[in-house]
């Protein structure tokens, strides 16, 4: 089989890993190429790709340019271009989700379709989400970490509600999670803490697809040190620091990130006289060349920690240097291990806990917060203590015991080695996830294989589509120019994507005079028809009932305040059409956890304020618009898309090239300064005109907005 893992943000590269060089390179970056490399290894397996994003930015390495990386002989890594070229942090990457999406469809068209499609993380989640919607393809998710838990911890500290929110565009992502999870045949988890406490917090909670598979730690590299083990390099960065470098250290290895607790670990040490007297404490916090090219939360706990130091007088106790190496981390492990020290991780959250891991694997007893993954490692290892990260006196006690009790300490050094070999190598991770991808696609039909002939809408090299309603009415002498310029283009192709339905679109362009339509996308993204004889797409039709369950869609919400349900000439097979009174109604948030509650899989579109459809989940202009490029081979460039209101954004994202007449509902504000979105001056077809000049449509297309720093 093929498999496609997909995890877009931080800088992944197959060497020297910048581990902790910022918020977002982390232990998920080890993970997924290293659970890439083993997935290779299996024999049922043909081909294993890792797609991230690329990123050409002088400030990085040019590795992260690099479109393909080899892994192995059948894995490799493949960076695909969206958004802007240089480096952007995580919660900067929501806007460019469609181009991934787009990017990602044209690369499958090289390359091939994958059996699966596995996304790691909220961004790939909902963009592999969309994938594999489009795609048929099943589709599985890995977390890592939930936006939901995050929320709650840190709403715990200093920072505002809104703070958080600007921070870390948490609303964004919780929706993001939620959809990879309605999406998700099986979401991969770590521990069975976070079956039971985190993923239980989403309304698309459904224990029975989610299973709980270790990761694996690579266990050549973490060994404990023997007698003949020289002494590492980073020994001598550590004892530029201390006074002592003999004495045992407490160490931590952590990104200096608010979540990570690492302030009240430096405060635990400072307070005690005991720990101070008997062990060094030596802090790992990534890289850094200069402390004010770090973000402004990084430079928050790094100021927090070194004004911390200078208040309890720690000089001499405690290293905190500026680089290290991914070579340096076994070593460094060892070498406290030597020292018989001890190993803590105080976060406030912690989904698995890596470093855990490896440095049980080396020998050294671990302490460790009693939050989310280090209960299972210790459950399983018996190597360590779990504390409670706010908990000053708790922290200080445990750290005290591994220091002072001899036998218990090598107790816990000896279970550490043999329980990650016992339970975390990678080869059992990959045996028991096959397993379980192996009985999905049993169940599943193969994706349809892609036509490699030129599959195309008759003679046509470019399409314009646009909305009807308020888009192309409402200025009749712009629109008989729209006409006369359709008419006169035989190579321009003209498509409809309304929210009415199809017997009322039709009349509505005959009434107009409009052409006929080579494509006409009705019922809000849910019926596709094409050229005169209005033949349906048939294989749209396959695909786009997938648990649609109308009956008890209308049993969720009829009969809430302020939802009325529109007529009957406004339903159709797949939509369930609501005017919504927002004086009295619930919010859409609130009418989307009322049908996730009921079990109900559909998505919720609003448009003009005031209406509501509900359609199914693979539903929606922006699923039938790629499905139309897909089947056709319309490269997006060559595709103009025009709408005014909240069922148009769908078809307006992405590599398509987007005009908004300026006639447009306020839900399209949203849109601005997204590449190739084009507001309009112009109001109704006026405004799809200014938008055919803008992209020089008609002649040598030119996209100045493709991408908006």
């Amino acid at each position: 089989m093929k498999i496609s893992l997909i995890s877009l943000h931080g800088l992944i590269r197959g060497h020297d890993f910048e581990l902790g060089r910022d918020a977002d390179t982390g232990g998920q970056v080890k993970y997924v190429v290293e659970l890439a490399r083993e997935l290779a290894k299996q024999p049922s397996v043909g081909e294993v790709e890792l797609l991230t994003r690329q990123v050409i930015d002088p400030a990085v390495d040019d590795d992260y340019a690099q479109l393909e990386e080899s892994l192995s002989d059948n894995a490799k890594i493949v960076r695909i271009p969206f958004g802007p070229k240089r480096y952007l942090r995580k919660e900067s990457l929501w806007p460019y989700m469609e181009m991934f999406i787009d990017q990602t469809i044209a690369h499958f068209k090289r390359s091939g379709l994958p059996q699966v499609i596995h996304g790691h993380y909220a961004d790939a989640g909902v963009a592999g989400a969309h994938l594999a919607r489009l795609l048929h393809i099943p589709f599985v998710f890995t977390g890592h970490s939930l936006g939901r838990v995050k929320r709650q911890r840190l709403s715990l500290g200093k920072s505002s509600r809104e703070t958080l929110e600007r921070r870390y565009r948490l609303t964004q992502r919780i929706e993001a999670e939620e959809i990879a999870l309605e999406t998700a045949a099986m979401v991969v988890t770590s521990t069975n803490q976070e079956v039971q406490q985190q993923y239980e917090l989403y309304d698309h909670y459904q224990p029975s697809r989610m299973e709980v598979i270790p990761p694996g730690v690579d266990l050549a590299s973490f060994s404990p040190p023997d007698e003949y083990w020289p002494r590492p390099k980073i020994a001598d960065q550590l004892d530029r620091f201390l006074k002592e470098p003999e004495k045992p250290a407490i160490l931590t290895m952590a990104r200096p990130d608010e979540r990570k607790n690492l302030e009240m670990l430096v405060r635990v040490y400072g307070e005690s006289e005991e720990l101070q007297r008997r062990a060094n404490l030596v802090l790992i916090l990534g890289t850094r060349d200069d402390y004010r090219e770090l973000t402004k939360g990084q430079r928050t706990v790094i100021g927090n920690i070194l004004h911390l130091i200078d208040k309890y007088d720690l000089y001499g106790k405690v290293a905190y240097p500026k680089h290290h190496s991914s070579d340096d981390v076994p070593e460094l492990y060892r070498y406290i291990t030597q020292l018989r020290g001890v190993f803590i991780n105080p976060a406030l959250t912690e989904p698995f806990g890596l470093t855990l891991l490896e440095a049980g694997a080396t020998g050294l007893p671990i302490v460790a917060t009693s939050d989310g993954g280090p209960r299972d490692i210790i459950s399983n290892c018996q190597n360590g203590i779990l504390v409670d990260p706010l908990d000053q006196s708790e922290i200080e006690h445990a750290l005290l015991r591994t220091l002072t009790e001899p036998d218990q300490w090598q107790t816990w050094s000896e279970n550490g080695i043999k329980g990650t070999r016992e339970h975390y190598a990678w080869s059992n991770h990959a045996t028991r996830y096959l397993r379980d991808l192996s009985d999905i696609l049993s169940h599943t039909a193969s994706p349809e294989p892609i036509n490699r002939t030129a599959r195309r809408l008759p003679e046509f090299d470019r399409l314009i589509v646009t909305d009807l309603d308020n888009t192309l009415t409402g200025d009749n002498d712009a629109l008989e120019q729209f006409k006369d310029m359709i008419r006169s283009h035989e190579n321009i192709g003209f498509g409809i994507a309304t929210g009415r339905r199809l017997d009322s679109a039709m009349e509505m362009i005959e009434q107009l005079g409009l052409p006929q339509p080579d494509l006409i996308d009705t019922d809000a993204g849910t019926q596709l028809h094409y050229g005169e004889n209005l033949t349906p797409d048939r294989s749209w039709q396959k695909s786009i009932g997938y648990v649609w369950k109308p009956d008890e869609v209308r049993s969720a919400l009829d009969g809430i305040e302020g939802l009325y349900r529109q007529s009957d000439e406004n339903q159709s097979e797949f939509k369930i059409s609501y005017e919504i009174d927002t004086e009295i109604s619930p919010s859409i948030k609130k009418i989307k956890k009322r049908l996730r509650e009921a079990g109900v899989r559909a998505r919720v579109l609003m448009s003009l304020g005031m209406f509501m459809d509900v359609i199914p989940v693979r539903g929606g202009s922006d699923f039938s618009m790629r499905h139309v490029l897909w089947k056709w081979g319309f490269a997006p460039e060559h595709v103009l898309v025009a709408g005014d209101s909240g069922n148009d954004v769908g078809m307006l994202l992405g590599r398509t090239l987007g005009v908004v007449v300026g006639n447009h509902s306020k839900e399209m504000n949203r849109l601005k300064n997204r590449p190739r979105v084009y507001f309009a001056q112009a109001s109704h077809a006026a405004g799809i005109l200014e938008g055919i000049s803008y992209y020089n449509f008609l002649d040598n297309i030119v996209i100045p907005n493709d991408r908006i720093e």
